[in-house]
Order: C-alpha cells, then sequence, then structure tokens
C-alpha cells in the first residue's frame, strides 16, 4: 500500500480461515474528499473483540480529515497503549519491499560560519537494514582524516560532537571508500541478485558532498553511490507534509523518540532507520528518489 497519491481502495483477500487484518487506509468518501479509515481485510475479518476494543480506543479518530499527518502516530500510539502493539505487529506483516537491503548514510562533514570550503567528511556510517524486517544487521563505521582543513572549528565540534582526537591519525577518504568496498563485498551487496540502495536524510550527502569531495581529491565514485532515497521525500509521499527540520519533524510526526545526538552520523542514521522501519509498518514501499547521474 503505497500512501503517496489518494486512492478509491478495495479490501484485500486473505486465506481461507485466516484472521483478518486491521489496517488503515486512504479512501474517498461519498463527496469524493480523500479521507483516512481504518479498514477491516480478509475473508474471516478482524475478530469482533479485537476491533470493537480497537473502536473503543481510538473513538473519534476513526474517521479523519486526509491532510492530518498526525491521525495515523495518534491511532497507533493509541493502540500501542492499550495492548495492542505487539499484536499489531504479528498479525500485519511488513509489505514487500523492492530491495533487499537498505544502506543507511549520514556524513558528517568540516564546517564552520561562514562555511569553509572544501568541506571533507569526517564521520562515514553505514546500517545495513533488512528489506523485509526493516531491523539493522550490519554496521560500518569510521571517522575520517580531514586533511585540507585538519584542525576541527569549535563550531564543528559542537554541532557534530566530534572532537580532534577522534579524527586524528584516522584513515583517509580514499582509504575509509576501499575500506566501504570491502565491507559491501563481504555482506553480499556487490552480487548482482542482490538489490541494495542508499537512504539520506536529504539529497546533499551524495549529490554533493561525496562526489564534491571526490572531485577535489580526484576520487572515483563507486557506481553503488549514484542511486538513493532521500528519506525526506519518502515521508512527505507517506504522510503528505514536507519535513522542514528534517529528522526532528519525521520523528514527531510518526510519534518517536529521537535517538542519540542531532547531527552524530551514527545516531542520525539509527534515527533514519527508525522512521524507515515505521512507515514500512503503515505500508509504505521505498522508491528510488535520486535521478540518474
Amino acid at each position: 500500500m503505497h500512501w503517496g497519491f489518494p486512492a478509491l481502495t478495495e479490501p484485500s483477500a486473505s486465506p481461507a480461515g485466516s484472521l483478518g487484518i486491521f489496517e488503515v487506509r486512504r479512501v474517498l468518501d461519498a463527496s469524493g474528499c480523500s479521507m483516512l479509515a481504518p479498514l477491516q481485510t480478509g475473508a474471516a475479518r478482524f475478530s469482533s473483540y479485537l476491533l470493537s476494543r480497537a473502536r473503543k480506543v481510538l473513538g473519534s479518530h476513526l474517521f479523519s480529515p486526509c491532510g492530518v499527518p498526525e491521525f495515523c502516530s495518534i491511532s497507533t500510539r493509541k493502540l500501542a497503549a492499550h495492548g495492542f502493539g505487539a499484536s499489531m505487529a504479528a498479525m500485519v506483516p511488513f509489505p514487500p519491499q523492492r530491495y533487499h537491503y537498505f544502506l543507511v548514510l549520514d556524513f558528517e562533514a568540516t564546517c564552520d560560519k561562514p562555511q569553509i570550503h572544501p568541506q571533507e567528511i569526517i564521520e562515514f556510517p553505514i546500517l545495513k537494514l533488512n528489506g523485509r524486517t526493516m531491523e539493522i544487521e550490519s554496521t560500518f563505521h569510521m571517522y575520517v582524516q580531514p586533511v585540507v582543513h585538519p584542525q576541527l572549528t569549535p563550531f564543528c565540534t559542537e554541532l557534530t560532537g566530534i572532537i580532534q582526537a577522534m579524527v586524528d591519525g584516522q584513515p583517509s577518504l580514499q582509504q575509509v571508500l576501499e575500506r566501504v568496498d570491502e565491507w559491501m563485498a563481504k555482506e553480499g551487496l556487490l552480487d548482482p541478485n542482490v538489490k541494495s540502495i542508499f537512504v539520506t536524510c536529504g539529497d546533499w550527502d551524495l549529490k554533493v558532498m561525496l562526489p564534491g569531495q571526490c572531485q577535489y581529491l580526484g576520487l572515483p565514485v563507486a557506481d553503488y553511490f549514484k542511486q538513493w532515497i532521500n528519506l525526506k521525500k519518502a515521508y512527505s509521499f507517506a504522510m503528505g507534509c514536507w519535513p522542514k527540520n528534517g529528522l526532528l519533524d519525521m520523528n514527531k510526526g510518526l510519534s518517536l523518540q529521537h535517538i542519540g545526538r542531532p547531527h552524530s552520523g551514527i545516531d542520525d542514521c539509527k534515527n533514519i532507520a527508525n522512521i524507515m522501519k515505521t512507515l514500512a509498518y503503515q505500508g509504505f514501499i521505498f522508491k528510488q528518489t535520486s535521478k540518474p547521474f
């Protein structure tokens, strides 16, 4: 189920004798207005007992105008608070995604006010997210020694939490990219039969930062870095609003607690993964958003 575009929906069939599934879908009401509504699907339908409980929990939220991004998170939170979380998770499988793995990436780079040029990557984290379970299976995480501006500015340390000792003596970007390739091979991600794609919070990481620094240093950019999913765009398709403040807005819109420190690359990756898992639970199918190079 893709919530990017409103559409009249039909209940999906379930095997005979199976327990029906309780879902929230975008539908058209009698006047043609788009609405979000919980529906019963499956031949056997949702058990009357659980449905009755769900109705009592959701109350006035059973039908809510489209365009209210808080609706899904409110409903999910209300159900979870009344013990529906585990049972719902057990009964509602993830929709089939287009990729075997999602590679969540979030760079941190040298910075200052006014901005320094060129910026250089100083933190290079990747989380390997299983496309079937949306769980983290493996982590790549390295700090990178900047060479043009080797001394971190106070502004950079305050923003990212990265201190000078964390980058001093670390591998260069060229060496880190070689280790990324080794990790990709070890994880089976270079197998042509395995579909994977990077996921970033915005286009900056793989459209601007990495290709820009590689061009400056005369390094090639691997093809797997040339396609990605911009989580901000995916979220806006799913929820109907643009997350102006990035991860903070997406966590708020989905009623999720922010993980770790903002602008920590590895913590930002964990937040991206958590947001993706939540959207997948709601039936969202992730698609490539970047344009071909």
